[in-house]
């Protein structure tokens, strides 16, 4: 059977505002969510995951520049440093949704923002960038809001669809839960056709929504 790309991007805020215990809980969180990853992609033969990971702070970098398959990806903990220029990150992923580099023939994009603060610069220009793009129009997307402070009304915006929620992350457990669905879930629904499909075929309705994360008494709240 022939597979199909998906291409799953993280793009993390490393800003100085994430020392400490949220990078952390994030690194944690993020390779402890990997054997899910494989485990979905394992049940899921048509779908080739590829992850990558780009950072930002001050300036946007790819920590994982290379697509890489699942089954061979390895988490290497990302870093603190800088400011929050979240508009640097979205062009960079525009760049990377345009076709080439994105094949013709791939199934929809996952992009994960994970964000605990407020964009220093022209962050909206990036989105449009994004939204520009043939991809980025069918991409399919999440947030996720550290502590908080995170802007929600920006991860909104990025979300680009107003059934779709935040995901807040204000303890680290609810940050392992949100992570972990974003890498499963949302891959799921990535997984159905949208490119090179039978015509005339059935498209089939948004397979994920966010999971409810139960408020509880953690005293660790950010």
């Amino acid at each position: 059977m022939e597979n199909r790309p998906v291409h799953f991007i993280w793009i993390l805020d490393v800003s100085y505002s994430m020392m400490g215990e949220k990078i952390g809980q994030l690194n944690y969180a993020i390779r402890e969510a990997i054997p899910e990853m494989q485990s979905v992609a394992h049940d899921n033969p048509a779908a080739q995951l590829l992850l990558r990971v780009l950072t930002f702070s001050s300036t946007a970098q790819w920590h994982i520049a290379t697509p890489t398959p699942v089954e061979s990806f390895t988490w290497q903990d990302v870093q603190v440093d800088g400011g929050t220029n979240l508009g640097d990150a979205l062009y960079a992923v525009a760049r990377e949704l345009e076709t080439p580099p994105m094949p013709q023939r791939a199934l929809k994009p996952v992009l994960a923002l994970v964000s605990d603060g407020q964009p220093l610069d022209e962050w909206r220009e990036g989105l449009r960038a994004i939204d520009a793009t043939p991809w980025g129009k069918k991409a399919v997307r999440v947030a996720i809001g550290i502590g908080a402070d995170a802007d929600r009304s920006v991860l909104q915006e990025f979300l680009a669809n107003p059934e779709l929620q935040v995901l807040d992350a204000n303890n680290p457990k609810k940050l392992a839960a949100a992570i972990r669905w974003a890498s499963t879930a949302a891959v799921k629904a990535a997984s159905q056709p949208v490119a090179g499909a039978t015509p005339g075929a059935k498209q089939l309705a948004p397979a994920y929504a966010p999971p409810a994360l139960d408020d509880d008494d953690d005293d660790d709240v950010w």
